[in-house]
């Protein structure tokens, strides 16, 4: 427990929320930060900066996700972009005076403005780690940081599955929640856009569904909110390798040491504090651990201490046997020629139910696509609507 770094989160929170709905037409998740930074420590402090009035949904997201919402309101004619963003900088030096146990303050938002906060933190022996959406950050902020996170890169979001939404967005018929300027766009832009600054009854007059209609429509459909905290444990054993390949995939990036099985076992409980072997039948974790290598997840290696081995994930050929799936899907949509990468993890899903690249260690299928490329199997491309994939001769 001593070893684990302790973490601060501070959320840029207006910037996040432009970044994911200009380039995913979405709502901005927090699961999937919260879940990247539980695999590097112990997060203390949550924080989010923005003018709430314009996040109601957002604002009960992070309420059950225990982030705690600092106000910084918009006066009525008057342009305040850098407020939240002063305090927020403000806030983060304070807490690095007085709160020593602190080892590093995970830094939300793209903005270039927060370079400087970077560096003094790193003056005063911080960790820093910055976490934003990819087109939206800027240069100058990634190589100030200890690590950088991508938003598009994270568990649990697979950008190639976005593309419709973007381009329905992109044609009007989307329907993504208004948010302040930011001084970032010009004056025409925001006056192209009829929702910006709007109250909740006026988006709904011209069209657009107010925060009660998502309400009711997320209540009829069952779903969870964006980033709201699940309790439930994975619902199978195949969940259960998901869960752990995936947590042993993220430890193994963040750190040069070798991953014990304690340490695996601290990460998963910072994940879900409810995790517990017993529900899946074993009566120890060691036990989980020999079942994940028995179904060819995991391999151990002897440890620093007895009955604490180091976990890796396997190379017994599962990999490229998932390689291989990939190709067949390219070859079947395409006959040869490239095809859209978005729907072939469904395609793949046809020959092999229940395929998902997280039993490999994937974060998204972007990234398992990526690997593929690497392994000299397939070929990626990038257009403006997505990826497209083919077979390597």
């Amino acid at each position: 427990m001593d070893d684990d770094r302790r973490i601060a989160l501070f959320l840029d929170y207006e910037n996040l929320a432009l970044g994911a709905r200009d380039h995913f037409g979405e709502d901005f998740d927090l699961r999937p930060v919260t879940e990247a930074l539980a695999e590097r420590g112990r997060v203390l402090v949550r924080r989010a900066y923005a003018d709430w009035s314009y996040f109601d949904e957002d604002r009960r997201m992070l309420t059950r996700s225990h982030v705690e919402l600092i106000e910084m309101p918009q006066r009525m004619g008057a342009v305040r972009k850098n407020a939240a963003d002063i305090k927020m900088a403000v806030d983060a030096i304070e807490m690095a005076f007085t709160h020593d146990y602190i080892s590093t303050f995970a830094i939300c938002t793209g903005d270039s403005d927060f370079t400087p906060l970077v560096h003094k933190l790193r003056e005063l022996n911080k960790n820093v780690i910055g976490i934003g959406v990819r087109d939206s950050t800027s240069k100058m902020l990634p190589p100030a940081c200890d690590e950088f996170l991508y938003y598009d890169d994270l568990a649990g979001l697979d950008p190639s599955a976005r593309t419709g939404s973007r381009r329905r967005r992109s044609t009007g018929s989307g329907s993504a929640a208004p948010v302040p300027s930011t001084g970032n766009e010009t004056d025409t832009e925001r006056a192209e856009d009829p929702t910006a600054q709007r109250p909740d009854a006026d988006r709904a007059r011209i069209g657009q569904p107010s925060v009660e209609a998502h309400e009711s429509d997320r209540f009829e459909s069952g779903q969870p909110e964006p980033g709201q905290p699940e309790s439930e444990q994975p619902e199978s054993e195949q969940d259960l390798a998901v869960l752990v390949a995936q947590t042993v995939a993220g430890l193994q990036s963040s750190s040069a040491a070798d991953v014990t099985a304690s340490a695996l076992k601290r990460a998963l409980l910072r994940k879900d504090p409810t995790f517990t072997e017993a529900a899946y039948g074993f009566r120890a974790f060691g036990e989980l651990i020999n079942a994940l290598v028995d179904k060819g997840v995991l391999e151990t290696a002897e440890g620093p201490a007895k009955g604490d081995p180091v976990v890796k994930l396997s190379e017994r050929g599962e990999r490229e046997e998932g390689f291989s799936l990939l190709r067949d899907a390219i070859l079947a949509e395409g006959d040869g020629a490239a095809v859209p990468l978005s729907g072939l993890k469904d395609r793949i899903r046809r020959d092999r139910p229940g395929f998902t690249e997280k039993t490999f260690g994937y974060r998204s299928f972007l990234q398992f696509s990526r690997a593929a490329e690497t392994a000299g199997v397939v070929h990626l491309t990038k257009t403006d609507d997505g990826y497209l994939v083919a077979p390597q001769s």
